[in-house]
């Protein structure tokens, strides 16, 4: 399961961030921003407009994020908690 299917005040716990090609910016970019392996992670909100930016949650803090980042964080659905 990835971030962006993750349903709205929903938690889980991050297991990777997939690159799509050899260095990745965006994909580093977001291991940079916390989105690593065992962080839990929230999605907050949704954007009105086809429901992008995304509102996530690492921590103490909250990002913006395009559906097409969402997707390359890999999540562990298991680990979900209070919704």
């Amino acid at each position: 399961m990835t971030l962006s299917e993750l349903p709205l005040h929903a938690s889980a716990t991050v297991d990777c961030v997939q690159d799509l090609h050899a260095n990745d910016a965006i994909a580093r970019r977001l291991r940079e921003l916390g989105f690593v392996n065992g962080e839990e992670v929230r999605l907050v909100a949704k954007g009105p407009i086809g429901g992008e930016p995304l509102l996530v949650q690492v921590g103490f803090t909250r990002f913006a994020l395009r559906i097409s980042e969402a997707k390359r964080v890999v999540i562990n659905a298991a680990a979900e908690a209070h919704a």
